[in-house]
């Protein structure tokens, strides 16, 4: 089937210049910060996510001044998870060993986070 060509009215169209929204300008910022990064002129930031192999949740607990239930309860864990942590019959996993170390740094934070 043959190429239509484009009609005048449809390059009219194509030569205006394309309208800038907020999202645009962000993702040609981000574009042209890749390409600079690929070519090392710059350096962007990133870290590394270190999570405890081990977590003293009965010392956690105690530190805030929590029972288990009420440490269970402030942080919408299974008390029964407690119980079974603290009696070294099971281990947390890595969701909630991360969940844990933010606990132990920032509690305020966790509880607003979960907060109703």
């Amino acid at each position: 089937m043959p190429r239509k060509t484009p009609s005048a009215s449809s390059l009219k169209v194509l030569a205006k210049p394309a309208k800038r929204t907020a999202l645009g300008r962000r993702l040609m910022a981000g574009l042209k910060e890749m390409a600079q990064h690929r070519q090392g002129e710059i350096e962007l930031p990133s870290y590394e996510v270190a999570v405890p192999g081990h977590v003293d949740v009965a010392a956690l607990r105690k530190r805030l001044g929590l029972s288990q239930s009420a440490f269970a309860h402030s942080f919408g864990l299974d008390v029964t998870a407690i119980h079974a942590w603290e009696q070294g019959r099971r281990k947390p996993d890595r969701a909630a060993r991360v969940l844990l170390a933010v606990i132990a740094k920032e509690p305020d934070a966790v509880r607003r986070a979960l907060a109703a």
